[in-house]
């Protein structure tokens, strides 16, 4: 069985770019409604799903102490050569998601392939259209995880190196159902039919986009292989893989996920 999720984990994190500018998420505090000033980094927040869908976010913080799903973990001005740019221009977009990617790695001391198959994900917002017309330029890059749809996963008080060395199941992505692609992600420490075991790489930093049919048979045949060897060469296996297309390309991601179906 080959299955294949087409929705990438890239995609998902890059929530950014939706939602209605007006709306800046639950629990809002009126000091950063509409604010300018770049965001703290550290800070905390109890986000919600649908506070995650937001293009832009101003929900009060909390101690890291408490219950919180977020912890913004960059935010800076946006370069000079964006500044003059629309607040949804692709360029920032692409740029933002380059940046947060290598942020979230960094945070969390997890090398390329690690990170792509945490069930942790980022998310970044922006300005208000408010904040945008009076001049506010930064970004916000906020670490956050779990299931598209579901509450996001509560994090530790102190989630810095959270996937150095050998990552806990709880931090890692599995997914339960009968198909990879419309089977949710779970952690790994929950019953589940697929796990994430490798990545393959599919191209380098400055090599063109490769194209749809390209990228899923090239896909498909190193996850056969991976995922043979992951699981000790079996008589016969189930894998499925997640690829991406050309936006994610665009955003720096040269690789595709591989699924062997275990219990374990």
């Amino acid at each position: 069985m080959r299955s294949v999720l087409l929705a990438g984990l890239l995609t998902l994190a890059l929530a950014g770019c939706g939602g209605t500018a007006q709306e800046q998420g639950s629990h809002a505090d009126p000091d950063q409604v509409d604010a300018v000033a770049v965001p703290t980094v550290g800070a905390c927040r109890d986000l919600t799903g649908a506070d995650l869908a937001l293009p832009t976010n101003a929900s009060r913080t909390v101690p890291c102490t408490e219950d919180h799903t977020a912890v913004t973990i960059e935010a800076e001005e946006l370069p000079e050569d964006l500044a003059d740019l629309d607040v949804d221009d692709p360029q920032i977009v692409q740029w933002v998601g380059r940046t947060c990617t290598t942020a979230f790695e960094r945070y969390l001391g997890a090398e390329e392939s690690t990170a792509m198959r945490t069930i942790l994900d980022w998310v970044w917002f922006r300005p208000s259209d408010a904040a945008w017309d009076d001049g506010a330029r930064w970004y916000r890059c906020d670490l956050t995880g779990g299931a598209p749809g579901a509450r996001p996963l509560a994090l530790p008080a102190d989630a810095e190196g959270l996937l150095a060395g050998v990552p806990q199941d709880r931090w890692m992505a599995c997914a339960r159902g009968d198909r990879v692609d419309d089977a949710p992600r779970v952690p790994c420490t929950r019953p589940h039919d697929w796990r994430a075991v490798t990545t393959i790489k599919l191209g380098e930093p400055d090599d063109p986009y490769p194209g749809d049919s390209v990228s899923e048979k090239r896909t498909s045949a190193f996850c056969q292989d991976s995922v043979a060897a992951w699981l000790r060469y079996p008589e016969t296996f189930d894998f499925g893989y997640t690829w991406f297309h050309r936006a994610e390309w665009e955003r720096g991601n040269r690789r595709s996920v591989c699924w062997a179906m275990t219990t374990h």
